[in-house]
């Protein structure tokens, strides 16, 4: 199929953005903003839909900026480096609003957008892949391998790490290195189990911690993994000490992530006597600063996140919260809770959880959610 010319009307979750062509819907993926004319090439053409690639960008929007990272367009990170941070917010706030009026039926005129002062270096965690060069990303639409040297949203401490890590990591039989941390690095080397021993461990952990780690996990398959140093960091959250590990989900926007938790307390107002289940909790979150004034069951499914989580309870003298090592879909809801906290993954939540979470009746449900369409999904159901 020849290419297409088409004009960019609006975007839609995931980088891609919405033309058409004769009415059928094309779908291109990043490096275009809406009002430009642009040239397409087809990839997939569906029942619906096309799939489709720029091939040139033929009237520009004037909004359109130079990016700023090397790796833009190559590395499948970043999608929208050629906007300008404002509207890069105001395109989320749209894309978010659609999503709730086309999949839930809710109008949402306004949406209230916590602002980064800098959009860049705010990370505090970072996942990268092994390859034969050392340390990068996926390339743009594979599973090729792009080495990184530095990352514009990483911040500073883990970018010097890994510049430095690439020569200690190139060859190595591993999958991926997953670094958190910002005045103090932790990682977690996942390796291939059949090409990677003990003594492997031995030889190669003391090694990533002399370049500038507080400690390391190395996990070989299922076996238990081995740990070197102190294998957890230690960051403020609202006034309390947050522990975690590199086994553990954490925020990647720590600063945005604190903003969070206090609208959250903002919100629930007075918590004294009040009941609260915090489902797909991690290590405490977003429960953690509630729990003083009220009670908290958590339930996680990844244990090692329950130990973070028991520890930050031991240093804070935190009593009146438990943890549930369980998967929050099948965690049988027996008590009565005022409050439900839910912030599950990007598939959102399945059916039969939010059939049960409706008949506990709770006086207030808050759900945090990274993806608008599951999250619209859910709403609606």
């Amino acid at each position: 199929m020849s290419n297409l010319i088409i004009k960019i009307e609006r975007p839609a979750f995931g980088g891609v953005f919405i033309g058409r062509h004769e009415g059928k819907v094309v779908m291109v993926r990043g490096g275009v903003l809406p009002g430009e004319m642009v040239e397409v090439s087809v990839d997939e053409d569906k029942k619906d839909y096309f799939t489709a690639s720029v091939v040139k960008i033929l009237e520009p929007s004037p909004e359109r900026i130079e990016p700023p990272c090397e790796y833009f367009g190559i590395c499948g990170g970043c999608s929208l480096q050629h906007v300008p941070y404002h509207l890069q917010v105001r395109i989320k706030e749209e894309i978010l609003r659609d999503s709730l009026k086309r999949i839930a039926k809710i109008e949402m005129e306004h949406a209230a957008s916590i602002i980064n002062d800098d959009p860049w270096n705010y990370r505090l965690r970072a996942q990268y892949k092994v390859s034969e060069e050392g340390l990068g990303l996926h390339k743009k639409g594979t599973r090729e391998v792009v080495k990184i040297d530095r990352c514009m949203l990483m911040n500073d401490k883990i970018n010097e790490y890994i510049q430095g890590a690439h020569s200690i990591l190139k060859g190595v039989k591993a999958k991926e290195f997953h670094i958190t941390g910002r005045d103090q690095l932790v990682a977690r080397l996942i390796t291939k189990k059949a090409a990677f021993s003990i003594e492997d461990a031995e030889r190669l952990g003391p090694e990533l911690m002399d370049a500038g780690l507080s400690g390391i996990v190395i996990s070989r398959g299922r076996e238990e993994p081995d740990c070197f140093g102190k294998t957890y960091i230690s960051l403020d959250l609202s006034g309390y000490e947050y522990t975690l590990s590199p086994m553990s989900f954490v925020q990647s926007n720590w600063k945005l992530n604190q903003e969070v938790v206090n609208i959250i307390r903002e919100m629930l107002g007075p918590l004294k006597g009040r009941r609260i289940l915090d489902l797909y909790s991690g290590a405490g979150n977003f429960s953690l600063t509630l729990a003083p004034d009220a009670g908290v069951v958590a339930v996680e499914e990844n244990r090692y996140a329950i130990d973070d989580g028991k520890r930050n309870l031991e240093i804070n003298g935190i009593n009146n919260y438990r943890f549930e090592c369980a998967s929050s879909e099948k965690f049988k809801l027996k008590e009565e809770y005022d409050v439900i906290i839910l912030d599950p993954p990007r598939p959102g939540i399945r059916y039969r959880l939010i059939k049960k979470i409706l008949a506990l009746g709770p006086e207030t449900i808050l759900y945090i959610s990274c993806n608008p369409s599951t999250f619209a999904r859910d709403l609606k159901r």
